[in-house]
């Protein structure tokens, strides 16, 4: 099969960028779309051409580090489908396809395809972990956790950190991202003693760093390769409710359970 890309170009941060068209002919389709872009910039690299530079680390949906723009769609048109798991086959010969990085104030874009996504790094060091002194490592089996609340919290836990809820949110808004991180161990027994400082902490450096706010598009749940729900968000709002009304010295009404 035959397919055209059009290919947003960006040398850095301070070029303006364009789109380039390129042919690429002969396309299997059992290769993935990142395998795709390799036999395209091989030949690239083969006539003495820079390469279309793109996130990718372990390319089997796991690690977060793949994502683009296809015609518009965060990872392309396949549900709950990272970048690097997309086939060609999803494609029909002739088709053309514009690639163009994540588009979003707090993702500034570094070269072509990759974007800066540190702001997702530091938003999770605000807040995003557990540090109370537990001694030794219990056993698994030690605190009973409820099978609603610990699915409920694996759920929040699948998100790869990818950034495409923000690309596709028209406010750029991360509450997609930080609601799965706050939940996954505002959930548990052992995030609760942390409970009102993480989610405080994690929403104010969200807000720093330049996020859109949260209007209930539902376009972030919509593109989500690991199909993290909207229900987390609201999750968080309740959180942060609780935080903010209590104070971190106080003990809030609302509970980090399943109900």
């Amino acid at each position: 099969m035959k397919i055209t890309l059009n290919v947003w170009r960006q040398k850095g941060a301070s070029d303006v960028g364009r789109l380039a068209t390129y042919e690429v002919p002969d396309v299997s389709p059992d290769s993935s779309f990142l395998e795709m872009l390799d036999v395209l910039n091989q030949r690239l690299i083969e006539k003495g051409e820079e390469p279309i530079a793109f996130d990718h680390d372990c390319r089997e949906g796991i690690c977060g580090m793949c994502g683009f723009m296809i015609n518009g769609v965060a990872h392309g048109p396949e549900a709950a489908t990272t970048v690097c798991q997309l086939h060609m086959r999803k494609f029909k010969d002739g088709d053309a396809l514009t690639l163009e990085p994540w588009r979003s104030r707090a993702f500034p874009v570094l070269k072509d395809l990759v974007v800066n996504r540190s702001a997702f790094d530091r938003i999770v060091q605000a807040g995003g972990f557990i540090s109370v002194a537990t001694g030794n490592a219990p056993d698994g089996n030690a605190i009973p956790i409820p099978k609603r609340t610990a699915d409920l919290a694996m759920d929040a836990a699948a998100c790869i950190g990818c950034g495409a809820c923000v690309a596709s949110c028209p406010n750029g808004a991360a509450m997609l991202f930080v609601s799965a991180f706050v939940s996954k161990l505002n959930l548990l027994p052992q995030g609760q003693s942390e409970k009102k400082e993480r989610v405080r902490r994690m929403v104010e450096q969200m807000e720093k760093e330049g996020f859109g706010s949260c209007t209930n598009y539902e376009e972030c749940e919509a593109v989500c390769p690991k199909e993290i729900g909207t229900h987390f968000i609201a999750r968080l709002n309740r959180d942060f409710l609780g935080s903010a009304i209590t104070g971190p010295g106080q003990t809030s009404s609302a509970s980090g359970g399943a109900g």
